[in-house]
């Protein structure tokens, strides 16, 4: 096998905010490079940051942002600390706890909202958490809305010599035996939630011809014998090949994010992501009209 070379390693910019919730560094997005790093559309790392309690008991309100409409992709949270409270026009809702992920499909159009659930807006705490913008092919983006509540619980977790990983989407194979993902995938993918002890290597072969993503959170790690790689960068590996070796010099937390690249024009505004630019205008046009529906009080 041939291992995959590493093409480049960005590092995080400065932070911006998204809402008054969420404090992000936005990794890569569709409005450049977007061909590069398909079936992904965005990555929105939100690295750990402390949030003060705030007194909902008393009618001060939850961070985070309000209502606003999607079309065309699905987005996918992952909670590693602090809770989201999230609602849709389809129906979709509930709390993202820690360990738990969203993934929503916004397809032919919906809006929503996600702010600090009130448990975690009362307490206060750390937020520690990941959005990712994953791009439907073009006969799958007028879809029917559709939510996944996947609990930690519902994850399945390999356990190889001091490394782990979670099976958000696709599957992962140890010791002969298959961990499929908890999510449904409109294309194939691999997203995996993955953590190495210091001193341990780990191979995560990914199929030939797949964009493959590497964002370290934490730790320090060197992938295929070349570059080390540390807290809050991103390493796009080559399509071509298929090992990807991973050796931690510090205890590591990183998501893994594969796919098989849709070679379909990418057409975005803001929250509407399409083929053409007469989709997009249609979005604004559905939109307005009241087609995405409305988020039940």
């Amino acid at each position: 096998m041939t291992a995959k070379s590493i093409i480049r390693i960005d590092s995080a910019p400065p932070r911006h905010w998204v809402g008054d919730g969420f404090h992000v560094h936005g990794m890569f997005s569709y409005n450049q490079d977007a061909h590069l790093y398909s079936p992904f559309l965005m990555l929105d790392y939100g690295a750990p940051y402390v949030c003060e309690p705030r007194d909902v008991a008393n009618g001060a309100t939850p961070r985070g942002v309000g209502s606003h409409p999607h079309r065309g992709f699905e987005t996918v949270t992952i909670a590693y600390s602090g809770e989201v409270a999230h609602r849709d026009s389809s129906g979709g809702g509930g709390i993202i706890g820690v360990g738990d992920v969203q993934w929503m499909t916004a397809g032919s159009g919906l809006v929503h909202d996600e702010f600090h659930s009130k448990a975690f807006s009362k307490s206060g705490g750390i937020m520690h958490m990941v959005q990712l913008w994953v791009n439907l092919p073009a006969k799958d983006k007028m879809t029917k809305p559709g939510y996944q509540a996947i609990t930690q619980a519902a994850i399945p977790q390999t356990m190889l010599d001091g490394a782990s990983v979670r099976v958000i989407a696709g599957s992962h194979n140890a010791h002969d035996v298959q961990a499929k993902g908890a999510a449904k995938t409109f294309t194939p993918m691999n997203v995996w939630d993955v953590r190495i002890k210091a001193g341990q290597t780990m191979s995560l072969p990914q199929p030939d011809g797949w964009t493959t993503l590497l964002l370290v959170q934490s730790g320090k790690i060197a992938v295929n014998d070349s570059n080390e790689v540390g807290a809050a960068q991103l390493v796009m590996l080559s399509r071509s090949g298929t090992d990807v070796s991973i050796t931690a010099s510090q205890d590591t937390q990183l998501l893994l994010l594969a796919g098989e690249p849709i070679d379909e024009p990418v057409v975005g505004y803001g929250p509407f992501v399409m083929n053409t630019e007469q989709e997009i205008r249609q979005a604004f046009v559905d939109f307005n009209a009241g087609k995405f529906g409305q988020i039940n009080e």
